[in-house]
């Protein structure tokens, strides 16, 4: 892996390279880096040093690709779920919301959506939440899109957690949403992890935050083994034929993230 490994030392705010990274689009031979604005999920933190990495790689000649700045808008990449074949998946409580793109209607943001990244539909998810989650309700938290039209989602089973009547809600939500061919997805729930706790408030740990890597997914595990061992064999069935490895994501959630908001992956020949 060594050899594989190329250092670029930048001035940062925050850990979450989903978030300020550069989402890329593949078509033909060219693939388009956009490097849409970061303003720290809502204005909630500092973001000036994240939002000019993508810039400063560009202009370090470190990625190939067609740079495609748009930084009148506001856009992570943990808040968006692509198919890769014209769908995305994401929530109206964080693209929505004012402190993103404030005088957006939502027709307007799918126009912005479809123009740039080539897709041809949105599926937006109205509910769902997780307490201790800074980003106001990031899809990539929630629920993802994997392979032959299957959704793996957060579900709930307690009732007497605060999240059970949103995330019920949610579920039925999902159940309702249609391939482009019109048929239902496969669902593939995913366990709800025992509640974690920082210096007394809740963090959003989810199993939801995985990474795919060309043929292996890593997944998030919070030293839980009964609900990791669940979340592996869910995630079995969602990806299957793929290699799975766990990843202890306690040291990231004690700050309020997980395995797929600190990671960015790229097309081959980006980098």
């Amino acid at each position: 892996m060594v050899e594989n490994t190329v250092l670029f030392a930048c001035p940062t705010d925050d850990t979450w390279a989903r978030d300020h990274g550069f989402l890329s689009v593949v078509g033909g031979r060219r693939t388009e880096l956009f490097d849409f604005r970061f303003d720290g999920w809502g204005g909630k933190f500092p973001a000036d040093r994240d939002n000019a990495i993508n810039r400063r790689l560009h202009e370090a000649g470190m990625v190939r690709g067609d740079y495609a700045p748009h930084l009148d808008f506001t856009l992570e990449g943990g808040s968006i779920e692509s198919d890769g074949r014209g769908t995305i998946l994401t929530t109206s409580a964080c693209l929505l919301n004012p402190n993103r793109n404030p005088g957006l209607s939502r027709a307007e943001i799918e126009e912005r959506l479809h123009a740039w990244l080539g897709t041809e539909r949105v599926l937006w998810l109205d509910h769902g939440h997780l307490d201790g989650d800074d980003t106001d309700s990031h899809v990539d938290t929630l629920a993802r899109l994997c392979p032959d039209d299957t959704i793996a989602y957060v579900r709930c089973d307690r009732p007497d957690d605060p999240h059970y009547a949103d995330l019920q809600a949610m579920e039925a939500q999902i159940q309702g949403f249609r391939t482009a061919e019109g048929k239902p997805y496969r669902l593939v729930p995913l366990p709800w992890p025992d509640a974690i706790y920082d210096e007394g408030e809740r963090l959003p740990a989810t199993y939801a935050n995985f990474l795919v890597m060309n043929s292996t997914v890593l997944y998030p595990t919070y030293g839980q083994p009964e609900h990791d061992d669940d979340a592996r064999r869910a995630l079995a069935q969602a990806f299957v034929g793929y290699d799975l490895a766990g990843i202890d994501c306690r040291p990231l959630i004690r700050q309020h993230g997980s395995l797929h908001c600190a990671t960015m992956q790229f097309p081959a020949g980006v980098l």
